[in-house]
């Protein structure tokens, strides 16, 4: 039997020293000399048995991990931040670059008002303080895609200051074990995206795209007060929640709309906050996940065997699990931030200071958007919990596929079913298919109109479950037809025929004499062989209460 394993875990927010008993399961890339690779669906927190280090000092053995998160979204507006270039995602390459955007001398910028409403919505939405006078900066350095060599940004004083962001994590193996917890938001703050390099490894050779130069972005920076991948990745999710509510950013990953850097360090309890590295453009919440648990697990490592961790930047390569170095930070890099000469001050109003006479065009009333924001993802949930007694689980995954609370309610204006019954479907059936095909809710062959259709005929007894899940099998392969059309075609309604289902049943207890004796000597399972039998002989098309019922009469009498 191979020897027990050493793991770091997460327990609460202390990271403790372990044996996980089971051989060595070194992954690809493994060479640091540990393993942080986790089956699927585990959390942070290990879900292992675990025998801990025995005959070791208070602490010697506990770390404790700190984890701070810079969020880039892509603000959704039909031009760029300071030009008039349209946003597309996948247009042809350098295709949507205005001459500001490439830097051409004598251009200046204007500012995208779109994009400063946004900015005060999310900075509203996240419990901040508008600041009613904000300022630009240059923040210079060089790469070929920042034609400029500098990016504007907002470094001494940004739009937004001093926010908030609840979100859930699961604390147990149950789904309904969850903890709120609170991540404080520094700043909020608007700039510029920069260009896209694309490494032409074959040729030697770098290009430059510039559709991207000049998007605007907001810049949210998380405090440091998370201690794993799992708090990190929970937080990530809820603010793009947050984000698709509002309409402020489509916030998809997956195009880059939404990035994060990570900061994480690691310190015995009681001592200095240790040197932090940071994991860059992180473009999955599952891949955060694992790579802030992955480099948290290294960092300890490092220090447990007499090494030190240096300052510096690293990637994620999703393919190995690991994070790997891009550049050391030692030598702090100056960006000789200065003001931006081309852009006068922000100026915000609310209803109070709003000056008399004004053009609304003109100015942006802080009050205006307040009353205007639309209703939070927390909100919601709450209001799923209180309106249809839904677990909150139940409502956590509703709002977690972009379009499945729309497809929910739709379901529920058109059926009578229980809201029970169509969250049972919705998530597990529905959800399931989708997730099965890769598809998305906008992209299902199946509409609202025809799972609410689907679910009357079998609230009101129209046909059994397991006749249901096949008409829904067919909608999903069918589309056009309709689900009584289908139940018609396939002869699926149920036996509303009381004698002749008498019969059936009478004609299977006959022929099976051994089970009708062993329900009656009291073996309880033997009843429902009768009710298999009957239904096979009915084509599933029987209730399996009134066959029970039946059963039961004839058996007693």
């Amino acid at each position: 039997m191979a020897a027990p394993v050493k793991r770091w875990s997460c327990v609460g927010k202390r990271w403790v020293l372990a044996y996980i008993d089971g051989g060595s399961r070194h992954g690809r890339g493994a060479a640091i000399g540990f393993t942080s690779r986790r089956k699927r669906g585990q959390s942070s927190v290990a879900q292992q048995p675990l025998i801990t280090a025995q005959k070791s000092r208070k602490g010697e053995h506990e770390w404790e991990a700190v984890v701070g998160l810079e969020i880039h979204a892509q603000i959704s507006s039909n031009s760029k931040l300071f030009s008039g270039s349209q946003v597309h995602f996948a247009a042809p390459p350098n295709s949507l670059v205005s001459f500001f955007d490439a830097s051409l001398p004598g251009t200046l910028p204007v500012l995208n008002r779109r994009c400063v409403e946004a900015a005060v919505m999310t900075g509203l939405a996240l419990n901040c303080r508008i600041n009613k006078k904000s300022l630009f900066d240059r923040k210079h350095y060089f790469y070929a895609d920042l034609p400029a060599g500098y990016q504007i940004t907002q470094q001494r004083l940004p739009i937004a200051v001093n926010g908030s962001l609840a979100y859930s994590v699961c604390v147990g193996k149950k789904p309904s074990q969850v903890s709120t917890k609170t991540v404080r938001i520094k700043q909020i703050q608007l700039e510029q995206d920069s260009g896209k390099s694309l490494h032409d490894e074959p040729r030697s050779q770098t290009l430059i795209d510039l559709n991207r130069a000049g998007v605007g972005l907001l810049e949210v920076v998380l405090e440091p007060d998370m201690s794993c991948g799992e708090e990190a990745a929970s937080a990530v999710r809820e603010l793009q929640l947050i984000l698709q509510a509002l309409g402020t950013s489509q916030a998809n990953m997956a195009e880059g709309q939404l990035r994060v850097d990570a900061n994480i360090s690691v310190h015995h309890p009681g001592e200095p906050l240790g040197v932090r590295t940071e994991v860059k453009n992180l473009n999955s919440a599952r891949f955060l996940a694992k790579a802030i648990d992955f480099e948290i697990e290294r960092q300890i490592h490092e220090l447990e065997n007499g090494r030190k961790i240096l300052n510096e930047t690293r990637s994620f390569d999703y393919k190995l699990g690991c994070t790997m170095p891009m550049r050391d930070k030692e030598g702090k890099q100056d960006y000789r931030f200065m003001p931006e000469p081309n852009l006068p001050p922000l100026l915000l109003h609310d209803t109070a200071s709003l000056p008399p006479g004004a053009d609304p065009q003109q100015v942006i009333n802080i009050d205006w958007i307040r009353e205007r924001l639309p209703e939070l993802p927390s909100e919601t949930r709450e209001k799923l919990i209180q309106q249809y007694g839904m677990l909150p689980e139940h409502s956590f995954a509703l709002l977690n596929e972009v379009g499945l609370l729309e497809f929910f309610q739709n379901v529920i204006k058109e059926t009578r079913a229980e809201p029970k019954k169509v969250t049972s479907w919705v998530l597990n059936i529905f959800l399931g298919f989708l997730k099965q095909q890769n598809l998305t809710v906008n992209e299902s062959p199946v509409t609202p109109s025809a799972l609410a259709e689907l679910l009357n005929l079998l609230d009101r007894k129209a046909i059994s479950s397991s006749a249901a899940k096949q008409v829904f099998e067919e909608l999903w392969r069918s589309k056009g037809k309709t689900p009584s059309q289908i139940v018609s075609e396939k002869k699926l309604e149920l036996m509303q025929d009381q004698e002749a289902l008498e019969r059936v049943c009478h004609t299977v207890m006959e022929g099976h004499p051994q089970v009708v004796m062993d329900v009656k000597r009291g073996n309880p399972r033997a009843i429902n062989k009768l009710m298999g039998l009957v239904r096979k002989a009915t084509l599933s098309r029987a209730d399996p209460t009134v066959i029970k019922k039946i059963l039961e009469r004839k058996l007693s009498s």
